[in-house]
């Protein structure tokens, strides 16, 4: 077949896009913004890629299927024309995924408000290190897999289960389309404001993917989350729950962490797992870990789940932009991370706090989803940017609603944070370079006093390469 990649360049997209050319379909596609690391990774796949829409240069390439991505909205020159001229058939990139790939497979997906794809990247990697010859879909760049897609040979596929919608024809959530063996949910909190009116409506959507699992299927949830247990009213597979609290069927336990990692000991239904020493830190990364091992464990062998061997943790590199280090010397540390709501925020900065307790810790927050850039958590970012000693926030991209809230209030934010913790230094910025600007100013007063700095950037856009700029500069001057 033909198929067309209608908003190509963005990571599902992308990844999907590569997946189908080696099923060995001829593939093209279009988008209006093509940048690394996408570019690179679509360049050296050899596909047929097209700056900007057009719906002339569309109707002479005749595709058999046109794939609409969920950034493609109404008033687009190829949607429009597709819409007009019915010339060609529309499908959602979940429903894609589900007719060409996960068909015939035992499906691993992986939810949950944060985490999905680092847990998600923890399961197919230890199905991988155990000879099981899995295929998997994540919406990232794991470090310690070849890529973020792969077909597989085996009858096992780990996806990312995103609760997103489908596309701008289809607003049910993504993983709806995936065909569901083992579902893992390992947190559940309110997000995407622009798609969801409230909890409850998340709640829902969660609920319907839990009566898609077969009577043989497993659920693994976070235990320890009323947000998620209140889910359990109708399943009709096996449940095993994961978490701190003594009444989980797996427990983490002895949760240590420092600069060189963290450990945590496993134990299920009362015995003794295993110990895991990684080079991840964070009680959250360590839930993380449980719920994939134990994910993986039952593909692997339902049977007896624990027979899975977890030796291979200790190489485990986690994913890119998920607290990825980007430059480290002797008084200062760069960190980024792709966290975007306010509990990740503050787990992250409480264990940053623990493992750099002499470090003075700034946070520099761009709110860029539609979700953080709302008033919907503005209480919440606050509380959880006031642990930070300094707190700089970024701009704002206002082209588009952010959702049915109004926008950040930032200014208030920054009161608020000096209310909370009188000693943060918390500072708003009108432009992300003005920010670089200060904090390079910043930077260079903290190291004539011989103050060590932890700075860690909470985005999950680019910041507008300030992240980049900034480690360039330390560099350069190191």
């Amino acid at each position: 077949m033909r198929i067309y990649f209608l908003g190509i360049a963005g990571t599902a997209m992308g990844n999907a896009a590569i997946l189908l050319k080696e099923l060995g379909h001829e593939v093209l596609g279009s988008d209006k913004n093509i940048y690394p690391p996408m570019s690179d990774i679509l360049d050296s796949a050899s596909l047929k890629i097209f700056q900007g829409f057009d719906a002339e240069r569309l109707s002479q390439l005749n595709p058999d299927l046109v794939v609409v991505g969920n950034a493609i909205s109404r008033g687009n020159d190829e949607l429009e024309w597709l819409l007009d001229s019915r010339a060609c058939t529309m499908i959602s990139l979940p429903q894609l995924l589900n007719d060409f790939l996960l068909k015939n497979k035992d499906t691993v997906v992986i939810t949950g408000t944060h985490g999905k794809t680092t847990t998600a990247t923890i399961a197919a990697y230890l199905l991988e290190a155990n000879a099981n010859k899995p295929g998997w879909f994540i919406g990232g760049v794991p470090k310690s897999l070849s890529n973020g897609a792969h077909i597989g040979e085996g009858k096992h596929f780990v996806i990312e289960g995103d609760e997103y919608d489908s596309a701008f024809f289809d607003k049910r959530s993504k993983f709806i389309h995936y065909n569901p063996y083992i579902v893992s949910i390992n947190n559940l909190e309110m997000d995407h404001a622009d798609i969801f009116r409230d909890l409850a409506d998340i709640q829902r959507s969660f609920s319907h993917l839990i009566r898609l699992i077969p009577q043989r299927g497993y659920l693994l949830v976070n235990g320890d989350d009323e947000n998620v247990l209140a889910l359990l009213d109708n399943y009709y597979c096996s449940l095993l729950t994961v978490g701190v609290g003594e009444n989980n069927d797996m427990v983490i336990k002895d949760f240590r962490e420092g600069t060189w990692g963290s450990s945590f000991k496993l134990y299920f239904k009362g015995q003794f797992w295993t110990e895991v020493k990684w080079s991840l830190q964070g009680l959250y990364n360590a839930r993380n870990a449980a719920i994939a091992s134990l994910s993986a464990g039952i593909a692997l062998n339902k049977e007896d789940p624990l027979s899975i061997e977890l030796a291979d943790l200790k190489t485990f590199e986690g994913v890119k932009r998920r607290q990825e280090k980007l430059y480290e010397n002797n008084n200062q540390v760069i960190y980024e991370d792709f966290a975007h709501h306010p509990t990740a925020i503050s787990e992250i900065l409480g264990s940053k706090r623990r493992i750099y307790p002499e470090y003075e810790i700034i946070a520099c927050f761009e709110p860029r989803s539609n979700t953080s850039k709302s008033q919907l958590f503005q209480s919440e970012f606050t509380k959880a940017l006031s642990k930070a000693d300094v707190t700089f926030v970024g701009a704002i991209d206002q082209k588009t609603e952010a959702s049915n809230y109004r926008y950040l209030d930032r200014l208030k934010m920054v009161e608020a944070i000096k209310g909370l913790n009188s000693s943060n230094l918390a500072k708003s910025f009108q432009e992300n370079e003005k920010l670089y600007e200060y904090l390079i100013q910043f930077l260079e007063d903290r190291k004539r006093l011989n103050q060590p700095v932890f700075v860690i950037f909470f985005t999950n856009g680019s910041f507008d390469g300030i992240m980049k700029k900034l480690v360039k500069n330390l560099t350069s001057l190191s």
